[in-house]
């Protein structure tokens, strides 16, 4: 071999080896970055008194972006228009405030940019950085705190706005669907909050959970709460506040109806439906007959009417008690009738402890219980009742019910007949009751009730009622039947005895009726008992 062929293979064996050896291993770019980007310097200064700029910037040791700002960044008082600030999708060492709104005077300005101060790489915050400065001789340094809670959920909402109306000879409480707070913060993730910079003076307090993010009270789709007293500063400082937000009842209004079939009309409403009463003023057959019963998750009424007949339009008035009266026009025509569909809510399973419930997709008329057979998985005949209640339009079948059995439910043809002569065909319903020993069953004892009568609920992790019951004097409380799962015990202190939750009325001053949780979910297995003391203290 020659000296030249000897010298290229060893050339190639050292080139084989190196590029195994890199294979090895992986250049990397050392440790994660996690330190956030620090403060440098700002202009103006942070704290600056006597401010009479258009422009701040603000300055940082790395590459920043903004993470949320719409969300983060909390100007108080607020502006309209609210300032510009970028850098807004790119990257810069500086945050540059341009105000675009003439500042008040002798007015102390907070920029709270929350933790939307990220470095540009791993996105670390500059955790609840704020700017402050003020357009006259002095920053004002009083400070409140608090906390947010929701008045039926177990938890609150996140992003809460928190404001401070100042009371003042223009105050009055319906500022709040109108006019901007003197002072904002927010919440963001936590339940907690506080206000700085706050000057000498009388205030309203208010939690809203502002949908619109336009710090100002829209009732059909905001939740509100507020400090009942009036917040005197200094005086106030060293409370601490606790707000309950609730979404208000809106006052009753109807609103136009609709023609959805050929003898059916619906009519939403707003707020309470009362002893909300439809009736037609427009010239109709003798014969004529309606049938109302509610939606069962819609703020709607379903009006059926027969027979039908011929109009450009129908004038309906609508009234709820003897404070409420309109009347509404719609427009009418002939349409396609609808066909009955019976349904059920039960699914394959029946609960022991509960009757078989059916209803339809029109309005029920009348049932014909000798054409309705219930026979069990091993073919035998079970004695049934039926009731059905037209006002909710729905049916109840009743009968003695045995443990890990299957059922049957047969109608057959012209068994159910809806308002407006329709019929059914023949339908078969298979379900199933569970043996005894797949539920559970939790025995409730309540110690320290203050005053009756009290609703005590057993609820889901998405806060359901699952089975509720009115407790009027010391007793224990047993809710059976439950399925395994954990659940949760709400008690309402229902201060009208109206067997019901009720919400509070921000302009009336009502604070929501009080809610309180047993603080651990309860873990319900199959063929258990569980005993709980819950001590309201």
């Amino acid at each position: 071999m020659s000296k030249r062929i000897h010298m290229i293979l060893l050339t190639l064996v050292s080139l084989v080896i190196v590029i195994s050896c890199a294979k090895k291993g992986s250049i990397t770019g050392g440790p994660k970055d996690e330190t956030p980007p620090v403060f440098i310097k700002a202009m103006p200064p942070n704290f600056s008194t006597n401010f009479d700029k258009k422009e701040i910037r603000i300055y940082f040791d790395e590459y920043v972006k903004l993470k949320d700002p719409q969300k983060q960044i909390i100007v108080s008082p607020p502006m309209d228009p609210k300032p510009t600030i970028t850098p807004l999708g790119g990257a810069s060492k500086y945050i540059k405030i341009k105000f675009l709104d003439t500042l008040l005077e002798n007015t102390t300005y907070s920029i709270n940019f929350g933790e939307s101060v990220v470095d540009n790489n791993e996105e670390n915050p500059n955790p609840f950085f704020r700017y402050v400065f003020s357009t006259g001789d002095f920053l004002d340094s009083l400070s409140i705190k608090g906390t947010v809670g929701d008045a039926i959920q177990k938890k609150a909402d996140s992003y809460i706005t928190i404001a401070l109306y100042e009371i003042d000879e223009n105050y009055s409480d319906s500022l709040v669907y109108k006019t901007v707070p003197r002072y904002i913060t927010n919440t963001l993730d936590s339940l907690a909050f506080s206000l700085h910079n706050l000057k000498e003076g009388k205030f309203k307090l208010i939690a809203l959970k502002d949908i619109s993010n336009n710090y100002t009270y829209e009732p059909k789709q905001d939740k509100i709460g507020f400090y009942e007293e009036i917040i005197s500063l200094p005086e106030d400082t060293a409370k601490v506040f606790n707000l309950n937000i609730f979404k208000e009842v809106l006052d009753f209004k109807a609103l136009n109806p609709k023609q959805v079939s050929k003898n059916k009309f619906i009519f939403p409403y707003e707020g309470e439906i009362d002893s909300m009463k439809i009736k037609l003023l427009s010239e109709a057959p003798d014969t004529f007959e309606t049938r109302i019963f509610p939606d069962k998750d819609k703020d709607t009424l379903h009006y059926w009417f027969r027979p039908f007949f011929e109009a450009d339009s129908l004038v309906f008035e609508v009234t709820n008690t003897k404070k409420y009266r309109d009347t509404v026009l719609t427009r009418f025509k002939d349409q396609y009738k609808d066909s009955l569909v019976v349904s059920s809510d039960i699914g394959a399973t029946l609960p022991l402890n509960e009757d078989f419930v059916f209803t339809a997709n029109t309005a029920l008329d009348s049932i014909n219980e000798q054409l309705i057979s219930l026979t069990d998985k091993d073919t035998l005949e079970v004695p049934f009742s039926i009731k059905l209640d037209t006002a909710k339009n729905e049916a109840k079948l009743a009968f003695e019910k045995a443990e890990s059995n299957a059922y049957t439910l047969q109608f057959l043809p012209n068994a159910i007949r809806d308002f407006t002569g329709n019929v059914n065909d023949t339908i078969k319903i298979n379900f199933r009751t569970k043996k005894l020993t797949d539920y559970g069953t939790i025995f409730l004892t309540l110690e320290k009730v203050e005053a009756y009568p009290i609703l005590v609920q057993v609820t889901n992790e998405q806060e359901e009622v699952i089975s509720e019951k009115i407790v009027n004097s010391q007793e224990t409380l047993v809710f059976d039947y439950l399925d395994p799962s954990k659940y949760y015990i709400r008690i309402v202190f229902d201060r009208n005895n109206n067997g019901k939750w009720d919400s509070g009325n921000f302009l009336k001053g009502i604070q929501p009726e009080e809610i309180r949780y047993f603080e651990e979910p309860i873990d319900v297995r199959a063929n258990w008992e569980i005993k709980q003391t819950f001590t309201l203290d």
